[in-house]
């Protein structure tokens, strides 16, 4: 009887705790959607205006538009392009790395916190979430960092998944944003290269460089997946 009016009790408090998220995060939805963020989240050009007609503040209003699509598990690759173009090879990478891994953790602070209750009824289930939660349970982070290297399951899923696992907040922040950078920098870099400079030989070098870059680091994910014993074609 106890049981049942505590379980009754925190579901209440995970529903109360929804609709005050749901609040926060729908008037952030209804100004952006005012002030035409959304629109513009599809045509990049647009966006880059859009972005430097804020000054310094564009940075924030990025990092937040960001987060925004990590919340609403809106593709956010995209953005990272977006931030090359807008802000320069460099500070776009750095801007696109913050805004990931906050919105990252944004979504995963929902998940074990805000709406634990029912975002546990909606992928509790799922056979993803099943891997994902056997994965911690046996190799801990060093699973995170498998998956965060790897694209085996989709980000925006991820990030609420690891909120119901035993991953611990600091070390789901610092293993995202260190696993999330080289990608982050290359994409961004690479973006603002072409439109600042062009294509051209210098470029080809540096997609080649990159491009050995991103072979280097898959193979971590092979040399954990090889010390842990982890199948990874059972985790597609």
């Amino acid at each position: 009887m106890a049981k049942a009016k505590q379980a009754d009790q925190k579901k209440k408090s995970d529903i109360g705790k929804l609709i005050i998220a749901a609040l926060v995060i729908g008037l952030g939805f209804f100004i952006a959607w005012k002030t035409g963020v959304v629109s513009k989240l599809k045509d990049v050009q647009a966006m880059q205006a859009f972005l430097k007609s804020f000054g310094v503040w564009g940075y924030l209003v990025f990092i937040l538009v960001f987060i925004a699509s990590c919340v609403f598990m809106l593709p956010g690759s995209m953005l990272t392009i977006v931030a090359g173009i807008a802000f320069g090879p460099i500070i776009g990478g750095v801007v696109s790395l913050i805004g990931a891994t906050l919105g990252a953790t944004a979504a995963f602070l929902v998940a074990k916190y805000v709406a634990r209750g029912m975002i546990e009824s909606k992928i509790g289930q799922n056979e993803m979430f099943k891997k994902i939660d056997d994965g911690v349970e046996k190799n801990g982070t060093s699973f995170l960092i498998l998956t965060r290297l790897v694209p085996v399951f989709p980000f925006s899923f991820q990030n609420y998944a690891y909120g119901l696992t035993k991953i611990k907040l600091g070390t789901y922040f610092i293993v995202s944003l260190i696993c999330m950078a080289p990608g982050a920098f290359i994409y961004a870099y690479m973006a603002g290269e072409i439109v600042t400079n062009g294509f051209s030989t210098g470029l080809l070098v540096k997609f080649a460089a990159a491009g050995v870059i991103l072979f280097l680091i898959s193979l971590i994910p092979k040399y954990i997946a090889k010390k842990k014993g982890i199948n990874m074609e059972e985790l597609k």
